[in-house]
């Protein structure tokens, strides 16, 4: 089993910057994708970005430009950095961990809100 904790959400004005975290149990290395996704009231989970075991990164077309996604496999940690936030990016903030052999794995989630 493998725990993926996030950490770093809260509130921030329009235009403001977050960086979030993921900090899993076991070492990310053995997963072949880590992402993030987020979860807006009443609507669906949506990918946000993700970063392959090789560093290869992709992003949903609206969020490009404004977040990065990047991990750190020494430390286990996956981060999230989001910047020129928006009200609509406000969300409930998952990490995730996809493996073929080692299953797909979710955080408990952070919350973001965006003031306006």
């Amino acid at each position: 089993q493998v725990q993926l904790v996030e950490s770093g959400g809260g509130l921030v004005q329009t235009g403001g910057s977050l960086k979030l975290s993921c900090v899993a149990t076991r070492t990310i290395s053995r997963f072949d994708v880590m992402g993030w996704y987020r979860q807006a009231p009443g609507k669906q989970r949506e990918l946000v970005a993700t970063i392959t075991a090789g560093g290869i990164t992709s992003y949903a077309d609206s969020l490009k430009g404004r977040f990065t996604i990047s991990r750190d496999n020494a430390k286990n940690t996956v981060y999230l950095q989001m910047s020129s936030l928006k009200p609509e990016d406000s969300a409930v903030y998952y990490c995730n961990a996809d493996g073929l052999w080692y299953g797909v794995y979710w955080g408990q989630g952070t919350q973001v809100t965006v003031s306006s």
